[in-house]
């Protein structure tokens, strides 16, 4: 296959591309270790979904069976969005707005709300907003046209 330039497709992947590519991994990887002992403290309190489950992983981000489950499909997501850079960017872009609403919702639903359906802490909190910033400057950094030119 021919790598031809713009096109993100053949041997050589664009930035863009390779940054959803790390997020979508990285997403698979917080999924599976989210449903190991030992990894994720007090595991079995694990709850499907709610704020009542106290597991917590890496001792630090509280989670729940459906919380871990949407890191995998959201590493999914990433992976078959990088097939290409329209997709890789709408991912990255689109992620890291859905993780600054998660943030907003984490700091206005107190803990132990019944609308608390995601199981959230501080610690959560602020990976959200660092996601969402981090994801959407990846987004836009890695796809900016160079030159400021636009065609």
């Amino acid at each position: 296959m021919v790598n031809r330039p713009g096109t993100g497709r053949g041997t050589g992947a664009s930035p863009v591309r390779r940054a959803a590519q790390v997020v979508g991994v990285v997403f698979l990887l917080v999924g599976l270790l989210g449903f190991i002992p030992g990894i994720t403290t007090d595991y079995d309190t694990m709850k499907f979904a709610g704020h009542e489950s106290q597991a917590k992983l890496l001792g630090l981000f509280q989670v729940s069976i459906l919380h871990n489950i949407v890191h995998l499909l959201f590493g999914v997501a990433g992976l078959a969005l990088a097939r290409s850079a329209s997709g890789a960017r709408s991912y990255l872009i689109g992620g890291g707005a859905i993780y600054l609403v998660l943030w907003l919702y984490g700091l206005v639903v107190g803990h132990d709300s019944p609308a608390n359906f995601v199981p959230l802490n501080t610690a959560d909190n602020w990976l959200h907003l660092f996601l969402g910033v981090g994801m959407i400057a990846l987004g836009v950094a890695l796809t900016r046209r160079q030159g400021g030119s636009r065609h």
